[in-house]
């Protein structure tokens, strides 16, 4: 655990790192280790007050709390720091990345095992909180501003308050957490039971057009019994389609697609339709979610064959788009 060690990890988990020299006078993670490694072999000698007022002294000068009784394994890097707090109990594993904010807090007043076990290889984004004697298992990414109060299995992903596992994590180098591509779980149950929802409306419509509709008992028997014979209905113009994209909900406001505005424009050429979707991102979870619904509800139109969905994610992206479709 040395110092060249210290600063090359440094250089390995911040592109912001220049020069050894900036590392060395500016890097407040780097000197609340270094002063921790002290404070913790005075704290095992059993140099009590002396590790505590070193660990004080410490906090005062970087923002970062780390009790002197506290574990540390190697190449621990804290990026920024400022207002991490590592509890007396908490053992941190070898190669974890925490990013500011961070708090391994307890959730005991007996004097035990009352802080986290975090194994090697985690990330901890910023303002995550993990709480009590749990265990982050190796390799693990905590999402920003994720509460964690059960244990982690290795490999995942948790995000949300509190904090759930959300898949399998990201695809993307070891010891990195992408902030912008964190998955959201409950966005995802909810767009599977609104598809689930889609499905069994498809279903039960196709059985109430396709079933003899009952007359009511005081009606004769000559009376006639009207009975559907397609499912579809015939392409009116545009605004049929509009309007049945309106019973594409998104999960996350519960607004249909239209009133939210993400229907850039629709393009009717005969049995194919273009529908171009305008999302704040590429990266967005109801991407999918969006794609099988309009599909759904366009090709349910009698004369559509082929339904196209475009994802415009950049606004300067749409002129060039619609030209594009136009020149078609």
């Amino acid at each position: 655990m040395g110092i060249r060690e210290d600063i090359r990890t440094v250089f390995e988990k911040d592109p912001a790192a220049r020069s050894r020299l900036e590392v060395l006078c500016c890097y407040p993670g780097l000197h609340a280790i270094w002063i921790h490694r002290v404070a913790h072999s005075l704290w095992n000698r059993n140099f009590f007050f002396l590790a505590r007022l070193i660990s004080h002294i410490s906090r005062t000068l970087t923002g970062i709390e780390i009790h002197p009784g506290a574990k540390l394994g190697k190449r621990v890097f804290i990026d920024h720091g400022s207002g991490v707090v590592i509890g007396e109990t908490a053992e941190v594993g070898d190669d974890v990345l925490i990013y500011m904010g961070v708090v391994l807090g307890g959730t005991a007043l007996e004097r035990k095992k009352r802080h986290p076990t975090v194994e090697s290889d985690v990330v901890l984004g910023s303002g995550a909180i993990v709480l009590g004697p749990i265990t982050i298992g190796r390799g693990a990414k905590v999402g920003a501003g994720s509460v964690v109060i059960r244990s982690v299995p290795p490999e995942a992903t948790v995000v949300g308050v509190p904090a759930r596992i959300a898949g399998p994590q990201p695809s993307g180098p070891a010891g990195q957490l992408d902030h912008d591509k964190l998955p959201d779980p409950a966005l995802t149950v909810i767009s599977q039971m609104l598809d689930r929802l889609s499905r069994l409306e498809d279903r039960f419509q196709a059985h109430e057009e396709f079933s003899p509709i009952s007359a009511p008992i005081s009606t004769p028997l000559s009376t006639p019994i009207s009975v559907t014979t397609s499912q579809k209905t015939v392409l009116k113009g545009n605004e049929q389609i509009y309007s049945l994209l309106k019973d594409v909900i998104d999960p996350a406001v519960g607004v249909d697609i239209v009133n939210l505005g993400f229907v850039k424009e629709v393009i009717v050429d005969g049995a194919n339709v273009d529908v171009n979707l305008v999302l704040t991102t590429s990266a967005c979870p109801m991407i999918e979610y969006f794609k099988n619904q309009v599909k759904r509800k366009v090709l349910s139109i009698d004369g559509v064959e082929n339904v196209t969905v475009n994802i415009l994610d950049e606004p300067w992206k749409w002129d060039s788009v619609s030209r594009q479709a136009f020149q078609r």
